[in-house]
């Protein structure tokens, strides 16, 4: 059996209308599904799906009053588990190195703080964060990947202090 990429992700959220109008309003991903589902233990739970393309879908879902579910966490993952901000993010494709510069030209032009283009070798990404705190990635490819890139070697030097244990946007170092 071939692999088809993703069905979805699974997130959560605190604020389930702020995440919808920015994933909606500010990246442009369409919903497809919303629900309200009514927990049997009390409480409820309200659950969005965002096509991102090519039928992937990112899921959100919010809690209110459901025994055992905190009222308040890190929905950002990072913070909560004391690790940088890069480490647990998401990338979007943008297809070319113009997509990449019109999306954060868009970013930018609704208020998004967005890193500056940083080129990885194999790929140019930029960085922000969406409301729960999440690290976002637009992202797209400069050339193909061969048989030295999966080979596990060292190929540059970072400091942890770059890689964002707080509120900042995390960035790559150049090669």
């Amino acid at each position: 059996m071939s692999h088809k990429g993703f069905s979805h992700i699974g997130l959560s959220t605190l604020d389930l209308d702020k995440t919808r109008e920015f994933y909606e309003g500010v990246l442009g991903f369409r919903p497809v599904r919303c629900d309200t589902i009514a927990v049997k233990e009390g409480g409820r739970i309200r659950h969005i799906f965002f096509d991102t393309g090519r039928d992937q879908l990112l899921a959100f879902m919010e809690a209110r009053g459901v025994p055992g579910v905190p009222a308040e966490y890190d929905a950002g993952i990072n913070r909560g588990l004391g690790v940088p901000s890069a480490f647990y993010h998401f990338a979007f494709e943008t297809g070319s190195l113009p997509g990449l510069e019109q999306k954060r030209t868009e970013l930018l032009a609704k208020g998004v703080k967005v890193s500056e283009i940083v080129d990885h070798d194999w790929a140019k990404s930029i960085y922000f964060k969406d409301p729960n705190g999440m690290q976002l990635e637009y992202c797209c490819y400069t050339r193909e990947l061969n048989d030295d890139d999966a080979r596990m070697q060292d190929r540059f030097e970072v400091s942890i202090k770059g890689m964002g244990l707080d509120d900042k946007i995390d960035i790559a170092p150049k090669k």
